[in-house]
């Protein structure tokens, strides 16, 4: 599960991209001009943004461009979708930073497609691989998390650092590490807020008898256990 801005001010074609996106399993959020984009990237950063050239104001075109050259969003991912077919439009729109062009009007399967071989270059983990550990099963294309019969609810960024933590068993992760790996960027964002989620989680995990998962290691940080029986803090 990723989180998606789409930056787009035809609200039909927005709208269209975004219900395909959310039965994804992603989480998205819609600006229709470039100052509103602006605004959902300084309070964080998503993991890709669908990214129209020809908005009100400000174009996205100049905006790839001001996102590639500030160090914070120098490597995030941008698709560009836009009614601007000419192979030299093309040209420029990468040449922006974009990491993908599709040309109005487009294939929502096509579309699908690229926003997934852009997110797995940037993350090299299959993103919709189910993955099992000590008997608790997490899905992300369904966003489902099961322990045995019981399914289990939780938030979707507790659904992110539960991801993150079982692709990544028994590694030790600093609070800065997760922030960086699930929230994409925490220059807005306090530690302490990590060990607010993971309470959270904890607490999602109970009811199927998992939250001894979670593991504190005192003075680094959480990872998540294999092995029934440790102590968290």
């Amino acid at each position: 599960m990723s989180t998606i801005v789409v930056v787009e001010d035809e609200s039909a074609i927005a709208e269209l991209i975004s219900i395909n996106l959310r039965h994804a399993g992603h989480e998205v959020t819609i600006a229709a001009t470039a100052e509103q984009a602006q605004r959902e990237i300084d309070a964080m950063l998503p993991d890709l943004v669908v990214l129209d050239w020809m908005l009100p104001g400000q174009s996205g075109l100049s905006l790839a461009r001001q996102w590639r050259g500030a160090a914070r969003t120098r490597e995030l991912p941008i698709i560009m979708l836009t009614a601007r077919s000419e192979e030299a439009d093309k040209v420029a729109g990468l040449d922006a930073g974009a990491d993908d062009y599709l040309a109005k009007p487009f294939s929502t399967n096509e579309l699908m497609a690229r926003i997934r071989a852009v997110l797995r270059r940037k993350a090299p983990e299959a993103l919709d691989e189910v993955v099992e550990v000590a008997g608790l099963r997490l899905d992300p294309s369904t966003r489902r998390i099961s322990c045995g019969e019981r399914e289990l609810k939780m938030g979707p960024t507790e659904f992110r650092l539960l991801h993150f933590l079982m692709t990544h068993p028994e590694r030790v992760h600093s609070r800065s590490q997760l922030l960086d790996r699930v929230w994409g960027d925490h220059v807005f964002i306090e530690e302490r807020t990590v060990d607010v989620h993971v309470k959270r989680l904890r607490e999602a995990l109970a009811p199927g008898d998992k939250s001894w998962m979670i593991e504190t290691v005192r003075g680094a940080g959480y990872r998540l256990t294999q092995q029934a029986g440790v102590t968290t803090a």
